[in-house]
């Protein structure tokens, strides 16, 4: 008997289309954290693709044509940044609605949209050791938060920005830094902080486990 997802379709594949890393470089760091993200949070073996989309709507396209073009047992994901918070229990396709005029397209699940609130970076504050061990001798700490999902987006840039500004690596840069981080940071302390977070890394593991 073929092995089925939870969704009762054949296990094939799941592709997350991920905002940032337009080209290049870039877009293959972009995968790599992505991948090293999902492998440590116990992924390993029963991994999703990840393509890099550059902007938000060019994810949030691209979602919507591999959505249109899917074959049975091939179940494309959306994950783009939240861009400011998100009221308590909204689910991410009323807030893409609200904010960017983003409609759910047809045949999209309620699962299928994830967000990282406010943004990807919110997500190292999860994980201060990380940075610290990232950014190494002149790195000075922010304060360690619980509650990431509540810091403002400029905050969180502005806060990497001032931590990291005599650090041995320099100033947080968010093409040469961000990917590398993600790598690093230890995803059980995100999804504690994160219940956005806890939701895409729970749907994978719903979507790529035999049922």
């Amino acid at each position: 008997m073929a092995k089925r997802t939870a969704w009762g379709q054949p296990m094939v594949s799941v592709t997350v289309f991920v905002e940032g890393g337009s080209r290049g470089d870039l877009a293959t760091s972009c995968r790599k954290g992505f991948r090293r993200f999902f492998e440590n949070v116990g992924l390993k073996g029963h991994m999703p693709s990840v393509v890099s989309c550059g902007s938000r709507k060019d994810a949030y396209d691209r979602f919507c044509v591999a959505l249109s073009d899917s074959r049975e047992g091939e179940i494309p994901l959306l994950l783009v940044d939240s861009e400011e918070l998100v009221p308590a229990h909204s689910a991410p396709w009323p807030h893409l609605r609200s904010r960017d005029c983003w409609d759910r397209p047809e045949g999209a699940q309620r699962e299928q949209a994830h967000l990282m609130v406010q943004c990807m970076e919110s997500w190292f504050f999860a994980d201060i050791s990380a940075l610290q061990r990232f950014f190494g001798t002149g790195f000075k700490s922010p304060p360690k938060r619980d509650d990431i999902e509540n810091i403002p987006k400029q905050d969180v840039l502005n806060g990497l920005a001032t931590a990291s500004r005599n650090s041995r690596k320099g100033q947080y840069h968010k093409g040469r830094h961000s990917f590398d981080i993600l790598a690093q940071i230890d995803p059980e302390k995100v999804i504690e902080c994160s219940p956005y977070a806890k939701q895409l890394v729970e749907t994978l593991k719903k979507l790529l486990t035999p049922a």
